[in-house]
């Protein structure tokens, strides 16, 4: 039997991306006859403009009229075509959309597998137990900061008032302090200070004779 008809299961059946392939070259074909009709239309149209009523323009008309008939026929086939592609595609996308969703979905399916999985390993009652433990820890380390950081030689309890009482007593005593730096440096008290004598007295004293014209008289 498979030799007078054939194995159906030879030939790959077509994708329908193969059919919409097939449909759109099919619908390129139609546009390419409907722009060479139109152009005959045209060139009928420009006879028809220049003849004049007779036999020869009826006939020219009537060739119009067919033209014109065929083109119909070919923009129709063309439109059935277009909208059967459009169809195709339409399920093409819905298709590819479902896919994708199918993939979404098992991705999910196998989180929450490993998600159960990996929680079923905790055990809540142990984690509150070490959070409780490190509470614990946290406040001991507290407090033998706050033992170490305690100081010995301080007393408790200080007197603010006798504090400040005490500091203003020093800064007195640094004021009335004498300085002993400047007593060195200050010169005697019996010693006089030095006349002041004008400028212009000093320019005209006269010169001091040399020593050696007084020992020659």
């Amino acid at each position: 039997m498979n030799r007078i008809f054939g194995s159906s299961t030879g030939k790959p059946k077509p994708s329908l991306q193969d059919a919409i392939a097939s449909t759109d070259q099919r619908a390129s074909t139609i546009e390419v006859k409907i722009r060479k009709l139109d152009a005959e239309l045209a060139k009928y149209k420009e006879q028809m403009s220049k003849m004049r009523n007779g036999p020869g323009k009826n006939a020219v008309t009537q060739r119009a009229l067919s033209t014109l008939k065929q083109k119909k026929m070919y923009e129709g086939q063309l439109a059935q075509l277009q909208q059967q592609s459009w169809n195709m595609e339409s399920a093409q996308l819905t298709t590819e959309n479902l896919r994708n969703t199918m993939a979404t979905v098992d991705a999910m399916k196998t989180a929450n597998k490993e998600l159960r999985r990996q929680y079923g390993k905790i055990d809540v009652d142990k984690i509150d137990a070490l959070h409780y433990e490190m509470e614990d820890l946290l406040e001991q380390a507290n407090e033998i900061q706050e033992t170490m950081a305690r100081s010995y030689a301080v007393p408790d309890e200080i007197d603010e008032d006798e504090l400040q009482a005490e500091l203003d007593a020093l800064s007195d005593f640094e004021d009335n302090e004498p300085s002993y730096l400047t007593e060195v440096t200050a010169g005697p008290d019996f010693l006089d200070e030095a006349p002041h004598v004008p400028a212009n007295e000093l320019s005209n004293a006269p010169e001091a004779a040399p020593k050696a014209a007084i020992s020659g008289s």
